[in-house]
């Protein structure tokens, strides 16, 4: 999750390298777009406040870049600032805009432009609300609303080791793609010799990339629940310390509300309290590369056989029609 500081350090020092790059002549931008898109996108203008599209829109969807289509903004970091903007507390990519800093009108600001094609958005401040602390001031007119991107959704959990839960998503109908990560800590760029010391705050995380169409977040949850032990603080099997600590980070308070209805649902299912803590999303790291697919790379290594070998055979046995087709055998 970028913060002011990373938002200072783009500006000052040169931006990522986005994905891909757009480039158009002037003559090309004012055919594709209306006179006050290419006014606002192209020559850094900034609409009347309170009269944009998308100020009192919050329906779900993907806001990408009016000029090249590029995913910005995710509805669901979407808030009322009373601004007369629509206000963003992230984008969907650390590379998906491009910071430089605006001396315009007297003011010290930073502008934000689309880092696929340059097109100009708004500005950022450090104003907005927890975790990020930023409000992403947009204008509608460099917007549009990618209505058929809405079909993915991630989700951040920790229940122990993350080789074990990375192993159980990946079988799950509905999940594109799962990556082992940390969260929840206190220092930025975690290793995970760092972590290991539990000194960090960190917990091992994964991060689930999946269709709510296909698995909604309750019963994503359920699954979560039914594979470790919510119970014990701290501490999944052999494996202790607060790395290893139950934990839902939610990213929406529709995701905080739902998490602890299922925390309530679930408690009737065990003898021992829920421990699991639930907090917001802050900033997530993703874990090195060994760390990826790592049952799937290192099947017959010991610590696979004892332990996570076991969870997706209990998968199995509770979850069969949730399973993807390969992973039912």
């Amino acid at each position: 999750m970028l913060t002011w500081t990373d938002v200072i350090k783009f500006a000052n020092n040169g931006n990522p390298q986005p994905d891909r790059r757009v480039e158009k002549s002037e003559a090309e931008w004012r055919e594709i777009l209306s006179p006050e898109q290419f006014q606002i996108a192209r020559l850094k203008g900034t609409e009347r406040a309170g009269t944009g599209e998308f100020c009192e829109r919050h329906e779900p969807g993907l806001y990408g870049c009016v000029c090249c289509g590029t995913p910005l903004f995710d509805s669901r970091v979407k808030f009322e600032s009373g601004t007369g903007w629509p206000s963003f507390g992230q984008p969907v990519k650390e590379n998906a805009i491009k910071y430089e800093k605006d001396t315009s009108y007297g003011m010290v600001r930073v502008e934000v432009m689309c880092n696929t094609c340059d097109a100009h958005q708004g500005h950022v401040f450090p104003d907005g609300p927890e975790p990020s602390g930023l409000r992403y001031c947009i204008n509608s007119a460099s917007m549009q609303l990618l209505e058929d991107n809405t079909s993915e959704a991630t989700a951040v959990l920790g229940g122990g080791c993350f080789w074990c839960t990375e192993a159980v998503y990946q079988r799950i109908e509905g999940v594109s793609h799962v990556e082992s990560g940390y969260s929840g800590g206190t220092i930025k760029n975690p290793t995970y010799r760092e972590i290991g010391t539990g000194r960090t705050g960190h917990a091992e995380v994964i991060k689930i990339t999946y269709n709510p169409e296909v698995l909604n977040y309750a019963d994503l949850l359920r699954i979560f629940f039914s594979t470790h032990d919510p119970t014990t603080l701290n501490r999944q099997g052999y494996d202790t310390g607060t790395q290893y600590r139950s934990v839902i980070f939610y990213q929406s308070e529709e995701e905080e509300k739902t998490a602890r209805e299922v925390i309530e649902e679930m408690s009737d299912y065990f003898d021992d309290p829920i421990v699991t803590e639930v907090s917001p999303l802050g900033a997530y790291y993703q874990a090195e590369d060994y760390h990826q697919n790592y049952y799937n790379d290192n099947t017959g290594q010991p610590y696979c056989q004892a332990i996570i070998s076991p969870k997706l055979n209990k998968l199995r046995a509770l979850f069969k029609d949730r399973l993807k087709a390969t992973a039912e055998s």
